[in-house]
């Protein structure tokens, strides 16, 4: 995995740990280099939910067409109006990246919109506490955190016996084989190495 390196800096992502502070939202405008279009039909309902649990913000929108809604730098989402939407959620998800922190507090959120519509949080074999949330629109998200590295952990164990190991510790310069889901997880030190120094 030589041609793999830390770029962590390009993500609004802060390296995992129990006291990972999320970025603000970000309201600047860009070219999205990656969106998300759901069909709703219920602008309004889509936004609230969308809102009150799941943490994003309404950029812009067009009147009873679209809703541009962000949480962090590159997580978009376009809510566009439709005459139905789906009676059953796909089995394919999207997935939404959060710090530890933000889990329990999102879960509980979501229930207390749509009860039956939450399942989680639980712990995965990629090193991340996940909440899935069926929204209004019967789209499958997924909130997605990163667990801070443990390298005696199952976890590690399991990243290592498909080629991803963490750095050395050493002075190599941040040098890397690979970490993990691209959120921090397989690097012993978070990523700290590589966005600060």
């Amino acid at each position: 995995m030589s041609d793999y390196y830390n770029a962590f800096e390009m993500s609004p992502v802060p390296a995992p740990g129990p006291d990972a502070v999320p970025p603000e939202p970000f309201h600047g405008i860009y070219g999205m280099p990656s969106f998300v279009t759901i069909p709703t039909d219920d602008l309004a309902a889509s936004v609230d939910f969308w809102t009150r649990g799941l943490g994003f913000f309404e950029l812009f929108a067009v009147p009873g067409t679209l809703v541009h809604l962000r949480r962090w730098a590159f997580q978009d989402v376009l809510l566009v109006a439709a005459e139905s939407v789906p009676e059953r959620p796909p089995a394919m998800s999207f997935s939404f990246s959060g710090v530890l922190s933000q889990v329990e507090a999102l879960a509980r959120d979501c229930r207390a919109l749509r009860p039956d519509a939450v399942e989680g949080p639980r712990d995965t074999p990629w090193n991340t506490r996940d909440v899935e949330v069926i929204t209004p629109e019967n789209a499958r998200i997924v909130f997605t955190a990163a667990k801070p590295f443990d390298p005696a952990s199952q976890e590690a164990r399991n990243l290592a016996d498909i080629g991803i190991t963490p750095p050395s510790t050493g002075d190599s310069g941040g040098e890397s084989d690979g970490g993990g889901e691209g959120d921090g997880e397989g690097d012993s030190d978070g990523g700290e190495n590589e966005r600060h120094g």
